[in-house]
Parts: C-alpha cells; sequence; structure tokens
C-alpha cells in the first residue's frame, strides 16, 4: 500500500514538471477572461492534438486545459497601453532639425507596425517648433520633421493613404516661455490617430 502511494505521488511530481517542459504558459496568443487574467486555452483540435502538438489523450482524452499567464493585465485599446510603446505618440527634436533621434525608433517601428497590420487606421503627423525663427520658416521646418516621420513610418510598412501631414510651425507651443526646457518641448511631431 505504501508503494502505492509513492508511485501515485511520484506519477503527480512527474506530470506536473512535465507541463513546464512542454511549455504550457510560454505562449502569447491568450485572451482575457472576466476577471482580467490571461487565460490560454490548450485543449485538442479536430485531430486530437492540443495547441503545443501534444494528443488529447495526454491530458485525459479530449480534455481541455487553460493556464492562466498573468493578472491584472491592461484590458484598454493598445493604443493606450501604458507599457505599449503605441502609447508614446509625440517625437521630439533638436534645435532646427528634421533628424528623428535614435531613442525614438523603437516608437516608430512600433507604430508602423500598427499601422501595417491595420490598413484602415489613419494618422494625422502635426509638426511643431519652439517660437525661434521666422513663421514662414517655422512652418516650413514643422511640415519637414512630420514628413521625416512619415517616411519612416512608410520605410517599415504604412501606407501612404493612412497619413495627413500638417504643420502649426511655433503657433501651438506645449509649454510657454524663453528657456531650453519649454523650447526643448515645443520641438515635436504628435501622431493622432484619427481613425482606427
Amino acid at each position: 500500500m505504501k508503494l502505492v502511494k509513492l508511485s501515485t505521488i511520484g506519477f503527480i511530481l512527474v506530470c506536473l514538471s512535465g507541463c513546464s517542459t512542454l511549455g504550457l504558459g510560454s505562449k502569447d496568443d491568450g485572451s482575457l477572461n472576466g476577471d482580467g487574467v490571461i487565460v490560454e486555452d490548450r485543449g485538442t483540435s479536430a485531430n486530437g492534438v492540443g495547441g503545443d502538438g501534444v494528443s488529447g489523450s495526454d491530458f485525459g482524452d479530449g480534455a481541455e486545459t487553460q493556464v492562466i499567464v498573468g493578472e491584472g493585465a491592461f484590458q484598454g485599446d493598445i493604443l493606450d497601453d501604458p507599457a505599449n510603446a503605441l502609447s508614446n505618440r509625440v517625437v521630439y527634436f533638436e534645435y532646427d532639425s528634421s533628424s528623428v533621434r535614435q531613442e525614438d525608433q523603437i516608437t516608430l517601428e512600433a507604430h508602423a507596425s500598427y499601422l501595417a497590420d491595420h490598413p484602415t487606421a489613419s494618422i494625422r503627423l502635426e509638426g511643431h517648433t519652439d517660437q525661434r525663427g521666422s513663421r514662414e520658416y517655422n512652418l516650413a521646418l514643422g511640415e519637414r520633421r512630420a514628413l521625416a516621420i512619415r517616411q519612416i513610418l512608410m520605410i517599415q510598412g504604412a501606407s501612404i493613404n493612412q497619413f495627413q501631414v500638417t504643420s502649426f510651425g511655433e503657433e501651438r507651443p506645449q509649454n510657454e516661455g524663453d528657456s531650453e526646457v519649454n523650447w526643448q518641448n515645443n520641438r515635436r511631431v504628435e501622431l493622432i490617430y484619427t481613425g482606427r
């Protein structure tokens, strides 16, 4: 009797350790349940093979397995998820420059990917400058900045018909004042989704 109990406990431990080696819970294709917890369905498909290539008989005939991946996952629109690069929709520029900074590349890659995956999405690129320089010069600089962003997004898969480019030059400052901190915040392109 003692041997049967030890065998049963050993079998359970082997099964539990086998679940982690099979990679259960490692896929990113889960969905949210009502409690905001990502749950992955690891049931069998029509051919009796589960999502990980494991036959249904390994978990009992026709059994469905669900694995909880995490709690407190963001439930809103992906564009507003603070943990996602898509939530950053402002790109800043150096003085008198329309060159995109290296640190903004990840943000732009995320937006390009989103636009490529959502061909009906549309975006307005609003170019802004600080108040130094003439009004005409700043309007042209704001437009060059917005066009630079558009070019990067298109190279990475977005379509030209998804864009509207606008320049406000110095007319809509993010911060008022004559200091470098204020000027830095005003030299920007805002990415505004107008259709999703």
